[in-house]
């Protein structure tokens, strides 16, 4: 079975997951986590019918967006990686969305460099939901005040949030993380946004539990293994 064939299976999961919560398919994207995979595998995600790419390495984004920018030019990209400070011109020049703002200092440069652009950036505030030590991320009880700080850059839009759920065998297990999830952005909305703008953006889930996140309300899903198969990262 070929990477285009894949991905349309994953889009077809990922509805009726979305179904079985009541909620609309065209409501969750998916995110093709385009990690170690050549340009040719991109296009076939494509050609299935995914069209976010969100790469871990700003290195990669920037070669893989340059080369297909004529063969895919409505393709986005997203850098969902953690980002260190010395790449964050390049992120903020080539990403679409940044999904793994963690610090008011990453906060800070990223506004400092898309004002220097002309840019409003878009972002979501990675969420270390379950307090893994391996994991980036604020801890959920300190995002309200984060975001509440945050909000104060004039060229970054904070779009919603993001995790990285625990690795686990059983899905299943996952699903009060996102809830928890869920339950954060909805509590910043009910506060802070009751008359206007709220966060609409939820990223969480991968490959072992996507489904799961989707019932729980997931507005994007990142998903690499499934469509491209289990790769060997450096």
């Amino acid at each position: 079975m070929g990477i285009a064939e894949n991905a349309r299976i994953v889009l077809n999961k990922v509805a009726e997951a979305a179904l079985r919560a009541g909620r609309k398919p065209e409501d969750v994207a998916v995110i093709g986590v385009t990690k170690t995979v050549g340009p040719d595998s991109v296009i076939q995600m494509a050609r299935g019918g995914i069209n976010i790419a969100g790469e871990n390495r700003v290195q990669e984004l920037l070669a893989k967006r340059e080369a297909l920018a004529d063969t895919l030019p409505d393709l986005s990209w997203h850098m969902i990686g953690h980002l260190q400070s010395n790449k964050v011109k390049h992120a903020v020049a080539s990403s679409d969305m940044i999904h793994s703002v963690d610090s008011m200092k990453l906060a800070a440069l990223i506004d400092k460099q898309a004002s220097e652009i002309g840019k409003v950036m878009d972002v979501l505030v990675e969420v270390n939901i379950a307090k893994e030590e391996s994991k980036y991320g604020i801890f959920p009880e300190r995002v309200f005040d984060f975001v509440c700080g945050a909000l104060g850059f004039g060229n970054i839009n904070i779009r919603g949030l993001m995790c990285v759920a625990p690795f686990v065998d059983n899905p299943e297990e996952n699903r009060p993380h996102f809830q928890k999830m869920a339950d954060i952005l909805n509590d910043i909305n009910g506060n802070l946004f009751r008359n206007g703008k709220r966060l609409g953006v939820l990223s969480m889930g991968m490959t072992l539990d996507y489904e799961v996140a989707v019932e729980q309300g997931a507005t994007m899903v990142r998903v690499g293994t499934a469509i491209f198969g289990a790769r060997d990262y450096i």
